[in-house]
């Protein structure tokens, strides 16, 4: 398709639909989102007169994109992230999971879910308000890299300042086809133990160091001491703690001289991150006080629980435009997995995040699909619940 501008009435399907085909095409598995920048920046630029486009880079080949529209005193954000996870077994596909393909009403490719039909959507949604010019506000579009492998574009834009002057962000994550809206969301620490000991053979362990013994006594502690923070979220439930890969050891007839262990553990906002972080810390400094402990604590990509309220105003607005365009009430939901909205949290405005998009429960999985009459739909309520967010009543 040509970049030049929409012309006629409301962009036709047949064009939003070749917009979220473009993007099924481009292969940003945790990387090449600059592609995806690229193509976005070359449909937004015939309306540079009404916009301002600021590449952010995180990496080579990987930047972030912020699009701000429209004027006035308060600004909506729009957020999508342009990365997707790999596709994993090609055989477990019956279609290329990089060439977009229409089938019986849905689109088929990795990303259709998660996320790039909400990516597709709050872009095609803000390119009919420029073409139109019916922008009813200020409105930011912002385009982030690497959600699927810790949020660190969000939480770049975020320190860049981006996020601090919303008045509201909405995240266009898959949210069983616009029927449910996120507002809350656990936390999450991956956590990495390493353990040094020292190799002897095992018929004489009194020589050795078993590294493998000093995780799996981590193990029981860290279970027993993350176990008493125990307060249940009444939408979140409660805090979890998976022990999900240890290794160690070299042959059966040694003793190991090294080992580690990895941990999942999901938070809600009554224990923090923090309460986590110096529970482990204290524990392994307890156990490095003992004989021959040599053990080493570090995490990946941790993410702050996003608190939130069900009856927040922006989340009543969007109950009621989803009830004029679909005729029913959307469900507030917490969610077990981090976003985004982990990262944008941060930012110095106080402002309601809510994660509301097209797609279902095919996100990361094989023959991912979206409904196409969902991704239509999104598009009118994303104009809709802007419309609505700048009424002066509002």
């Amino acid at each position: 398709m040509t970049h030049a501008k929409y012309g006629g009435n409301d962009m036709k399907q047949v064009q939003q639909l070749e917009i979220l085909k473009h993007l099924i095409a481009i292969p940003s598995v945790n990387g090449r989102e600059a592609a995806v920048a690229d193509y976005l920046t070359k449909l937004f630029t015939p309306y540079q007169d009404q916009i301002q486009i600021e590449r952010v880079t995180y990496a080579p080949g990987r930047d972030n994109l912020v699009i701000t529209a429209g004027q006035g005193a308060k600004t909506l954000g729009l957020a999508g992230h342009m990365d997707v996870v790999a596709p994993g077994d090609l055989a477990q596909w019956t279609t290329d999971p990089f060439k977009a393909t229409v089938k019986a009403g849905r689109l088929y490719g990795r990303g259709a879910c998660d996320m790039k039909s909400g990516l597709a959507a709050i872009v095609v949604a803000l390119l009919e308000m420029l073409e139109h010019r019916t922008l009813p506000g200020r409105i930011r579009l912002l385009a982030t890299v690497g959600e699927e492998t810790g949020e660190y574009g969000a939480a770049q834009l975020t320190k860049a300042g981006y996020a601090d002057d919303l008045a509201g962000l909405v995240i266009a994550e898959p949210s069983a086809d616009l029927r449910e809206v996120g507002y809350t969301a656990k936390g999450v620490i991956d956590y990495i133990l390493t353990a040094k000991g020292q190799s002897a053979h095992a018929s004489q362990p009194q020589l050795g160091i078993n590294a493998l013994d000093h995780v799996l006594e981590f193990a029981t502690q860290a279970k027993a001491r993350l176990a008493k923070l125990d307060q249940v979220d009444p939408v979140l439930g409660p805090l979890t703690h998976v022990i999900s890969v240890i290794n160690g050891g070299e042959q059966i007839n040694s003793v190991p001289a090294q080992a580690t262990l990895q941990g999942n553990i999901r938070t809600i906002p009554a224990h923090p991150n923090q309460q986590v972080y110096d529970i482990l810390a204290g524990l392994v400094a307890e156990l490095n006080q003992r004989p021959g402990y040599d053990l080493r604590l570090t995490y990946s990509f941790p993410e702050e629980p996003m608190p939130g309220v069900a009856d927040a105003p922006l989340l009543k607005l969007i109950d009621q435009v989803h009830q004029d365009v679909f005729g029913t009430s959307v469900t507030p939901v917490g969610q077990a997995g981090a976003s985004d909205g982990s990262e944008f949290l941060h930012a110095k405005g106080d402002f309601t995040i809510a994660l509301i998009g097209p797609g279902g429960d095919t996100s990361h999985a094989s023959n991912e699909f979206v409904d196409l009459a969902v991704y239509y739909q999104a598009i009118e309520f994303y104009q809709r619940l802007a419309a609505a967010f700048f009424a002066p009543d509002n």
